[in-house]
């Protein structure tokens, strides 16, 4: 999260705890409503803790400031303490059955909003539920009147924000607005059997697979099949560092990852045209948001359904979102008609078209 905004929390916390009684107590309590009595749930950015209570138990109290999470341990004394960011959540895979964030997300530039989404997800089991509170707006920055100086806030418009929950590996429920003071975003979402796009701001190179199988879905790394090519041809031709660990090829090599269609499938011949052509234009609208060097479609088959139905494989003649487009064969093990060089090949050829981009 943004320094600055945790070092505003820390020093203000028992003021800003007396000027921000809790709004959204209905959300809370319609959160609570949907996850088991006994399964642990996480207040994320809990503050004061005004929103414990209405929450069940077992909860998580977590925030990135000490002074808040010790004014909400005062509240609910009983809910677990736990000092941590947003963007580096502390909690093993499939660990808690729901999640509550009011108002904290919006502190993280919008650019860092899908990997910080994809921590959350990797956290709930599938079928969790969670209420995202957004602000509406176009700004991102301090705000000129905040009566706390200092803090750091992304405004979100509706329909990019249901964009990047939906990447993010969550089937949306419900997107609604409210005014209570200003306008606020309610998104309330549940845990999809998917895989979250790993995606964020600088990318060398975006790989769009046709869509996570179910074992890559129940696993949380895409290609991950010991039978896939992919990781391995990727290493071999220096475009990650470390195999099947997509966190770290984001974060180190500047690789991100995505699906054309974010239903898991036992394979992508379950799909259909209309599917690729719905993931396709989504893709679109994030390659033109984040801006990669180079787009990459592991995969003709999306390609051909979605664009251009007699695409071969290589750098194709037409951008895609505004960036240079390449499509490679499938990795896929059950894909016999390419090599494993073939793959190292067609990757070592990204790596160039990046180096010289």
């Amino acid at each position: 999260m943004d320094h600055e905004t945790v070092a505003v929390y820390e020093s203000h916390a028992r003021a800003w705890q007396a000027r921000r009684p809790p709004r959204f107590v209905d959300q809370a309590q319609r959160l609570a409503a949907r996850i088991p009595d006994g399964q642990p749930r996480v207040d994320l950015g809990c503050g004061a803790g005004d929103y414990l209570t209405h929450l069940g138990r077992p909860a998580v109290a977590l925030d990135a400031a000490l002074a808040m999470v010790e004014l909400a341990r005062s509240v609910a004394p009983d809910a677990w303490g736990v000092q941590a960011d947003l963007e580096a959540l502390p909690f093993r895979r499939g660990g808690l059955a729901g999640g509550w964030a009011r108002a904290s997300y919006l502190h993280l530039a919008k650019v860092r909003l899908p990997v910080a989404l994809a921590d959350l997800h990797q956290a709930l089991i599938v079928g969790a539920p969670v209420t995202l509170t957004m602000r509406r707006g176009d700004a991102e920055g301090p705000l000129v009147d905040d009566d706390f100086p200092g803090r750091f806030f992304a405004d979100w418009d509706p329909e990019a924000l249901a964009e990047v929950v939906v990447g993010a590996g969550f089937a949306l429920d419900e997107l609604a607005s409210q005014t209570e003071g200003r306008e606020w975003l309610h998104v309330h979402a549940t845990r999809a059997r998917t895989l979250p796009d790993f995606v964020g701001p600088d990318l060398r190179v975006l790989f769009v697979g046709l869509n996570p199988s179910e074992y890559a879905a129940d696993v949380g790394v895409g290609f991950a099949r010991p039978g896939n090519r992919f990781w391995p041809a990727a290493g071999a031709a220096g475009l990650v560092t470390v195999d099947r660990d997509p966190r770290h090829a984001l974060r180190v090599d500047r690789v991100g990852m995505t699906d054309l269609v974010k239903r898991a499938t036992p394979s992508a011949a379950n799909l259909t045209r209309a599917e690729y052509r719905a993931g396709t234009s989504r893709v679109e609208r994030l390659v033109a948001w984040l801006a990669p060097v180079v787009v990459c479609f592991v995969g003709l088959t999306g390609w051909r359904a979605a664009v251009d139905r007699s695409a071969g494989a290589g750098l194709q003649p037409n951008r895609f979102g505004g960036r240079p487009a390449y499509v490679m064969p499938n990795t896929s093990g059950v894909n016999a008609h390419a090599s494993f060089d073939d793959f190292v090949e067609h990757l070592r050829a990204v790596r160039r078209l990046v180096e010289h981009t």
